[in-house]
């Protein structure tokens, strides 16, 4: 059996872990290169860990961006978060259509589980709208920000940047040629407005943005609505901004200063509430928020972006259907609505085990980790404190956000390889690795007598 047909046999879910992995492991060696680093040299376990942060498209860094790697090691990490958000399998599929060469159906298949919740005919068409889109959106912003930093740097250095950033915005991967990511720009509205947009853009899913073109084309030739997949992820997506950012202008009345100007108290709360549900840019020291912000940035980074999207977590569509599954068994309801449709009962409990193996994941990583670190990490105060920030960390690393409280560059040579293991997962998605593991044909297992047993 040659290499070809084992390839070709393979299951999606496997083959899209395969092609992440290949896909790191190139990344590593070209960053081991002696040209990829400004000193000639960086640690195995260094550049695997940013390789995969990279392709995952997370942002934690143990080594900073800007000053360490050379102008090809960071072209290097643009090409792997470009491939990463975009998927290899996507790049793949559509480099065999312009050579002309054909698909396999365990490669449709695979698109199929990454960018579609209902089967599509027309899964090629998305794909390109994917590819193109993709281009359209970081062409944009690489614009909008190669005006802004035109004022700063020499033209070629602006362009240069600008493109760095946009296509890091809009993957999601929060990585910056900047040693305080965005701190420097906190105030200032066009690029924090242009960020955002790339982030909110590249966050919110391939399918619903394929879903709201073919709406705005069609809707007034024929009648065209939006999926509920569309609305789901809109409506969550914007409660989720919305309450982030006020939640985080009143904790934080301090981090935005005594009488901050009113771009600043505005631009600030809304940049760090979308950035940290999925991106990793930040324009506030992460490490001097209040434990409460924090525990709400946890909160947003663990459900992350939208299904189908450069970002991770256990998705936008996971916590309203979580809601609205709480909502009808509260009012003694069997099925759950949502938009005047009813959900699958399989998708429904598909989400709690989502969330139940999620969390089991993190606080699993989180203790191992805790397990071989000291107790007090890089700017902690105490146990408590670096329990919180290696927390903050681990969760960050699960939802591919990249936000740090400065821990991740003092990790030590455990601490690197869990993370990194948890970025894989985080962005390969849970479910893969529970059908690579368990497989995906559903047995109905023994039936026994019921009793019943108490809870609550």
């Amino acid at each position: 059996m040659t290499l070809r047909t084992r390839i070709l046999k393979l299951h999606p879910a496997t083959l899209v872990l395969a092609s992440f992995l290949l896909a790191i492991a190139l990344g590593t060696v070209a960053l081991k290169l002696p040209i990829a680093t400004k000193a000639g040299h960086i640690l195995w376990v260094d550049a695997l860990f940013t390789a995969t942060s990279a392709v995952c498209v997370t942002g934690l860094i143990v080594v900073d961006t800007g000053s360490y790697f050379t102008v090809f090691g960071q072209c290097t990490i643009l090409a792997m978060i470009q491939i990463g958000g975009l998927g290899v399998m996507t790049i793949s599929v559509t480099l065999f259509q312009w050579l002309g060469r054909s698909i396999s159906f365990r490669q449709r298949m695979a698109l199929q589980d990454l960018f579609a919740h209902t089967p599509r005919e027309d899964i090629f068409g998305l794909v390109k709208s994917i590819i193109l889109f993709t281009i359209g959106a970081e062409v944009i912003g690489a614009v909008l920000l190669s005006l802004h930093w035109s004022r700063e740097f020499p033209i070629p250095g602006a362009i240069y940047m600008a493109v760095f950033h946009s296509v890091s915005a809009f993957c999601n991967a929060g990585f910056a040629l900047f040693s305080d990511s965005m701190m420097g720009y906190s105030g200032n509205i066009l690029l924090n407005m242009t960020v955002c947009g790339l982030i909110v853009v590249g966050g919110i899913g391939f399918p619903v943005l394929y879903d709201l073109q073919c709406w705005a084309r069609f809707r007034k030739r024929q009648r065209c609505k939006l999926t509920i997949q569309t609305k789901t992820v809109l409506l969550t997506t914007l409660l989720l901004i919305v309450s982030g950012a006020m939640v985080f202008a009143l904790l934080e009345r301090r981090a935005l200063g005594d009488t901050p100007s009113l771009a600043h108290g505005i631009l600030a709360p809304l940049f760090q509430s979308i950035t940290c549900r999925t991106a990793g840019f930040n324009t506030v020291d992460i490490a001097s928020l209040k434990d409460a912000t924090l525990a709400m940035m946890i909160f947003l980074m663990f459900f992350g972006a939208s299904p189908g999207s450069c970002g991770g977590g256990v998705k936008t569509t996971t916590l309203a259907l979580l809601a609205a599954f709480t909502f009808s068994r509260v009012r003694r309801k069997r099925r759950v609505n949502m938009f005047k449709k009813s959900i699958p009962p399989e998708t429904v409990t598909r989400s709690v085990s989502l969330v139940l193996v999620s969390i089991a994941i993190i606080g699993t990583v989180l203790f191992l980790i805790l397990v071989h670190e000291p107790l007090d990490g890089n700017g902690a105060t105490g146990p408590r404190a670096s329990f919180l920030a290696y927390f903050f960390e681990t969760v960050s690393a699960f939802g591919t956000v990249g936000l740090s409280m400065g821990v991740t560059p003092a990790l030590n040579t455990w601490g690197k390889c869990w993370i990194t293991l948890t970025m894989i997962i985080g962005r390969v998605g849970v479910l893969t690795f529970a059908y690579i593991i368990a497989g995906t044909r559903a047995t109905k297992g023994v039936e026994h007598a019921e009793e019943n047993l108490m809870i609550g």
